[in-house]
């Protein structure tokens, strides 16, 4: 879980916009996120949200599992390298 890297008096961070709309489902359905520093919160589960990698958004099924990770642990950075196959 991500608040053992924490102070636990300080909490888990989430960005503000989406501290505002996380009781309301409909407007989290397949939202697009550019907060990968945020942590998924037990509201979120069961949607489909689309976070942002640097380039194109990558949708994601928040499952109960995901509880306490960030966003940005699911959405990869960097494309994985194909290695010449030798004869």
């Amino acid at each position: 879980m991500s608040l053992s890297r924490r102070a636990i008096w300080k909490g888990c961070f989430v960005d503000t916009f989406l501290s505002k709309i996380k009781n309301n489902k409909e407007l989290l359905a397949n939202k697009k996120i550019w907060s990968r520093r945020s942590t998924i919160l037990p509201e979120f589960v069961g949607t489909t949200m689309r976070i942002y990698n640097g380039k194109t958004h990558v949708r994601c099924k928040i499952t109960e599992g995901k509880v306490g990770h960030k966003f940005g642990e699911f959405s990869f950075t960097r494309k994985r390298t194909r290695r010449p196959q030798t004869k």
